[in-house]
């Protein structure tokens, strides 16, 4: 159902380690009101049930990344940024499929993540990878100088 890693046109797909920390810790602050810090992201990706993959332009930049927790055979994405300059080019697609591969190859059979209901782009592509909505989390999304946004919980079974 998902594809392993592979080149996917101009970027390739591969699993992130620590060292990436403070990459993605950059590309989080370009996408998200409040970002993480590299310390967090250090932590997180060195983590032994965490789950970490980049995408990677061709000159080896970090331009997209996905990061997920497991337990029990049950995965959540914590975190998923795309460079704002790469994105509508299938790089999420291509690093979501291979991150949910590598979920399913580590035991993980259901994965759930939360989405803004006002994220039309990023529910298409949950939706075409076969997450459905199973919750809603109030007040969810912090946002600077403006009242918190709810989060769809989605899930998607990997079996």
């Amino acid at each position: 159902m998902f594809g392993l890693f592979r080149t996917h046109g101009p970027h390739t797909v591969r699993p992130l380690a620590p060292s990436a920390a403070h990459a993605c810790a950059r590309m989080h602050a370009s996408a998200f009101a409040h970002p993480w810090s590299a310390a967090e992201f250090e932590s997180l990706l060195a983590g032994r049930n965490a789950v970490g993959d980049g995408a990677f332009a061709r000159g080896g930049s970090l331009i997209g990344f996905a990061l997920s927790r497991h337990a029990a055979g049950e995965a959540e994405v914590l975190s998923i940024a795309v460079d704002k300059g790469e994105r509508g080019k299938g790089v999420g697609r291509d690093l979501m499929n291979a991150h949910l591969a590598r979920l399913a190859a580590a035991g993980v059979t259901s994965v759930f993540l939360e989405v803004e209901p006002g994220n039309a782009s990023a529910l298409a592509l949950y939706r075409r990878l076969g997450f459905e909505p199973v919750g809603e989390r109030k007040a969810y999304y912090r946002k600077a100088g403006a009242a918190a946004a709810p989060a769809l919980t989605l899930r998607c079974d990997l079996g």
